[in-house]
């Protein structure tokens, strides 16, 4: 099983919109390395929900449904089919993440900008810890 974390604006597509849609593709990612990171998706694993911008927080778990294929809006780029799995039983907030010494090493604390990254799954066991309170 692999691990990530995809980062939405809330005003764009949060994750009350997944739940409600069920299913949507997670398109429009424009970064060389945010694509390698899609590529390597598979069905099955299991993806953090980020809320960029103001409320800087992990809020959910999704489940890739498909694997990488052409971006609809631009064949030169790839999406992925994702669905939710369930939201975290609390937020995991960034200045949480940042605070916690096992999350270090973590991809989306060192590259800031990437919307989407890798989680081990030692960081991923972490966050679930911190939802959990």
């Amino acid at each position: 099983m692999a691990y990530w974390l995809m980062k939405s604006e809330p005003g764009s597509y949060c994750w009350d919109d997944l739940v409600r849609d069920g299913t949507t593709e997670w398109d429009g990612v424009r970064n060389p390395a945010a694509r390698l990171h899609l590529r390597a998706m598979k069905p099955a694993n299991e993806a953090l929900f980020y809320h960029s911008g103001a409320d800087k927080a992990a809020v959910g778990i999704m489940r890739i449904a498909r694997a990488a294929q052409p971006d609809p809006k631009d064949p030169n780029w790839v999406s992925v089919r994702v669905e939710p799995v369930r939201p975290l039983a609390a937020p995991v907030t960034l200045k949480a993440m940042k605070a916690e010494p096992r999350l270090a090493g973590l991809e989306m604390l060192r590259q800031s900008r990437l919307s989407v990254s890798p989680v081990s799954e030692a960081e991923w066991l972490t966050i679930m810890e911190l939802a959990a309170g």
